[in-house]
């Protein structure tokens, strides 16, 4: 046998499949080894995941890339100390493929199932690399389904203290992109023509609620009807001011995200703080937030590119923690679409 996968040590394949990556990694002592991940380029003829497409992509390609995450270790199955996969939130038929897989495993193998919280697993994706932050801390999680501040205070113990009441910014940046036709998804190529505009070109009105939560629904209403009335005055509105309109935009929804973040900080007397989810890939979103961490103070962390949108690394490194305490799962456990932080699995 390999000399890294030693007996009694916790060695752990994790799946996750809740939305349009199927994706697998290796967990080795708290370690994540690789992290393995297939796209579904599929969904760009259609503007956004087709639910079905994504359960079909997922069962095509969850045993190459399981095969890829084990032997890109030198591991066999009858190695594994446990089986984790992505109970929820997420899509039930790209949930269910990758449950269902999990589960089979788990019984020939007759090692233990672990169920994990994908947005949990986001927070965790801290926890990957060196430096880690310390707790308690807040957590900003954004994704194109999520916008959530989450107060950590342990591995397994977090707080929504604050959270959208409709749409989520990932969904308000897509929208922005399909408006200015962008190929699906839009947001990443939001933050690309951005880097190139005048962030205050444009002045778009913020949608506040009372307390810690978010709105997005009606930023997302002003920004159609803008480019709507702007392209009846000029038809080449949009290609003449691409990258400010861009820019714009992202500097009203990153200002809308950063006052949020900034009174939970203040509420709970917390500057150790961290954002995960896929949105957290946008640079200009990073770049904001280690600005305002010099004005207040701030410790904080970002995790690299490939553990902010949807991976099996952060899957892991969830499934590392939940081992260790033991918290399995029953063969009967199955996928909850709209699991939320903090639930008893």
């Amino acid at each position: 046998m390999c000399s890294l996968f030693m007996a009694k040590t916790p060695t752990i394949l994790a799946i996750e499949s809740s939305c349009d990556e199927t994706s697998a990694a290796i967990i080795h002592q708290g370690k994540v080894l690789n992290n393995i991940i297939a796209t579904q380029s599929i969904h760009e003829n259609y503007g956004g995941v087709v639910p079905e497409l994504a359960s079909r992509a997922h069962q095509s390609n969850i045993v190459p890339v399981v095969t890829e995450a084990l032997k890109s270790v030198g591991l066999s199955v009858n190695q594994l100390d446990a089986v984790a996969f992505t109970k929820g939130p997420g899509l039930l038929g790209a949930l269910l493929v990758g449950t269902s897989f999990a589960k089979g495993l788990a019984m020939s193998q007759n090692i233990p199932l672990i169920a994990v919280n994908h947005m949990e697993a986001h927070v965790l994706a801290h926890f990957i690399q060196d430096p880690v932050p310390n707790f308690p801390f807040i957590c900003l999680t954004v994704s194109g389904g999520h916008t959530q501040l989450v107060l950590v205070e342990d591995h397994l113990k977090m707080l929504v203290i604050g959270q959208t009441r409709d749409d989520a910014v990932g969904e308000a940046f897509d929208k922005t992109g399909k408006l200015l036709d962008f190929p699906y998804p839009g947001g990443p190529l939001v933050d690309q023509y951005a880097q190139n505009g005048d962030p205050l070109a444009y002045e778009f009105p913020i949608t506040s609620v009372p307390g810690l939560d978010y709105s997005f629904s009606g930023i997302k209403t002003a920004i159609l009807y803008f480019l709507r009335d702007q392209v009846k005055k000029q038809p080449d509105f949009i290609k003449r001011n691409l990258a400010d309109i861009c820019a714009s935009i992202q500097h009203t929804l990153i200002n809308m995200l950063m006052q949020k973040l900034l009174l939970a900080s203040e509420n709970h007397g917390i500057n150790t703080i961290a954002i995960a989810g896929g949105v957290s890939a946008n640079r200009g979103l990073r770049a904001r937030l280690k600005n305002i961490s010099k004005q207040h103070n701030w410790n904080v962390f970002i995790p690299e590119f490939q553990y902010c949108t949807d991976n099996a690394g952060m899957i892991a490194q969830a499934a590392h923690y939940k081992f260790m305490y033991e918290a399995f799962s029953n063969l009967s456990d199955g996928p909850d679409p709209r699991l939320q932080v903090g639930a008893l699995i």
